[in-house]
């Protein structure tokens, strides 16, 4: 883009807003009329806009707008909010701007009905100084379709009122249409439009969701009634085939607190079902599985929540998400967690052979790109991560609790653990509590790890250490990493300003690593308990 206003960065600083942003540099427009515009390389007819205004002195946010023009001819105003970012002091954080360690800068607006063609000039431009001043991070365009038609012997939402779709509370309607269609085993459609959601979406066996597409049809949360857990837009799965496909989740959610349950979509107790092309923003989390077998999750968009965007947890097994992308997430961008808890029913399997494949991870303002803590046989394949500026691009680690000794349940790690084809730009950043972390980390905490694979990997211009191994379980008689191997890897710096190493094992870490085929320029290896074989 070419700006008339102030370029930040790049930082790899914690708590500056360059250092939540894309390739850690921003623009700040402060002075009324400045701009950034960029010439569109392809058609579109819809964009985003990832930005940052100021938060009020008592938190709260303020509001704004900019101006959009499309070869000098004005044609949008685009609406800001700063309601939905910012937080304070260590986690779970606050919104309290006193509590200083400020984080979650970002939030992003969509902006649709336009008329974009390919080498059309399009800007960006602050206008009337509302607020102090604007920093922009990136904008996507896009071209998306016409809305989806009804599919034949579907239901309607539009038969239980047919004033719905602007707004207005949709809740008893759409329940009432989910279990005429739960009678039969059928379709419930729901036509272009914003739909009202204010208490939770059970959905039964058998049972369809079917949207006009992500971009079309919307269900929204209260803002006045979002303090209230049971009040938010959840989707909860409890069945077999049930599908959720082509619609958007809007939540109103400004806080973390754990204690509460998580909206978005639920699954607790969930088999052989499918969810496609959602977009999910502003709720806790986007999709959170207690137990799920053999889960189908593609297509779908994790935009700005306060927690994880995907978390497989406690017994889910055999389930698959699939180019999904994930921005802005409050935690961990895609986690795979074999909780040992009794929600919703206990797996007769064991946890695992879940895989990530064909992901993005980019920006989570706390945590990794992708994670996983434990289970039999998970993958991370064919992933990209980037701008994980606080904390890893993948993280191995066995820091949350997998077993249970009162009832025998172990869900450690266990068959082999594999990552593959996945490239890694821009990670290893600030976790809140830990220093930096590589961009790749194996992190032997409550329990050892067993049964690693990590193959074609490539880690670029990593913002501390590319990979590290480190065993704070070693204290405990854990943190011993066995049967591990990498493969095929490569670890670089197109201008390193650091002294950083490519792999470096910790001195409380145990156990070994086998090299083959890598290209690992530099190794620090600081524990005599811990051998690297190979080149």
């Amino acid at each position: 883009m070419d700006t008339t206003g102030t370029v930040l960065g790049p930082s790899r600083e914690p708590f500056r807003v360059e250092t939540e942003s894309s390739g850690l540099r921003c623009v700040r427009l402060s002075a009324a009329g400045a701009h950034v515009q960029f010439v569109a390389i392809a058609p579109a007819n819809a964009l985003v806009v990832r930005y940052s205004l100021p938060d009020s002195e008592s938190g709260g946010g303020v509001r704004s707008h900019l101006g959009l023009y499309v070869n000098s001819r004005r044609v949008q105003t685009v609406a800001l909010d700063s309601r939905y970012s910012w937080l304070y002091g260590k986690y779970p954080f606050s919104n309290h701007p006193a509590d200083g360690k400020p984080r979650n800068f970002y939030d992003e607006v969509r902006v649709q009905n336009l008329s974009i063609r390919a080498g059309d000039l399009v800007r960006l431009q602050w206008e009337i100084k509302d607020a102090a001043d604007c920093i922009l991070d990136l904008v996507d365009t896009e071209e998306i379709a016409p809305p989806l038609a009804q599919p034949a012997g579907s239901i309607s939402i539009a038969d239980y009122d047919a004033k719905l779709g602007n707004g207005s509370d949709a809740t008893e309607p759409l329940r009432r249409c989910i279990a005429a269609a739960a009678a039969k085993g059928g379709i419930v459609w729901v036509p272009p439009g914003e739909y009202r959601i204010t208490g939770d979406i059970l959905l039964p066996s058998h049972v369809t969701i079917q949207g006009a597409g992500m971009w079309q049809t919307s269900f929204v949360g209260d803002p006045a009634l979002y303090g209230h857990a049971d009040r938010r837009v959840r989707f909860r799965l409890k069945g077999c085939e049930i599908v959720l496909a082509d619609f958007s989740i809007r939540g109103r959610l400004d806080y973390r607190n754990d204690q509460e349950p998580n909206d978005g979509v639920v699954g607790a107790g969930c088999a052989d079902c499918a969810i496609r092309r959602l977009w999910i923003e502003h709720t806790k989390v986007g999709i959170w599985v207690y137990n799920g077998a053999n889960l189908r999750i593609e297509g779908c968009r994790f935009r700005n929540t306060l927690a994880d965007g995907v978390n497989l947890c406690v017994g889910t097994y055999g389930t698959v998400v699939e180019n999904c992308t994930a921005r802005g997430t409050g935690d961990d961008c895609f986690a795979i967690w074999p909780a040992a808890s009794d929600q919703g029913f206990v797996s007769q399997a064991q946890p695992g052979d879940n895989v990530f494949r064909h992901c993005t991870g980019q920006l989570p303002f706390l945590a990794n790109g992708a994670a996983i803590y434990g289970g039999h046989s998970n993958r991370i394949e064919n992933c990209a991560f980037t701008d994980i500026t606080a904390g890893c691009g993948i993280l191995i680690s066995s820091t949350f609790p997998t077993a249970n000794p009162a009832t025998g349940v172990d869900y450690n790690f266990s068959g082999t653990t594999a990552i593959s084809g996945c490239e890694l730009r821009r990670c290893g950043g600030w976790d809140h509590d830990w220093g930096y972390r590589g961009s790749v980390q194996i992190c032997m905490d409550r329990r050892s790890i067993s049964g690693l694979r990590i193959s074609r990997l490539s880690v670029i211009d990593s913002l501390s250490d590319g990979i590290t191994v480190v065993g704070p379980g070693s204290r405990s008689g854990q943190g011993t990493l066995s049967d591990a191997e990498l493969r095929s890897s490569r670890v670089q710096w197109t201008a390193p300003t650091q002294p950083y190493r490519s792999l470096w094992v910790r001195a409380d870490a145990a156990g070994g690593l086998q090299l083959v085929d890598d290209a690992i320029a530099s190794v620090a290896n600081e524990s005599p308990q811990f051998k690297i074989a190979g080149p």
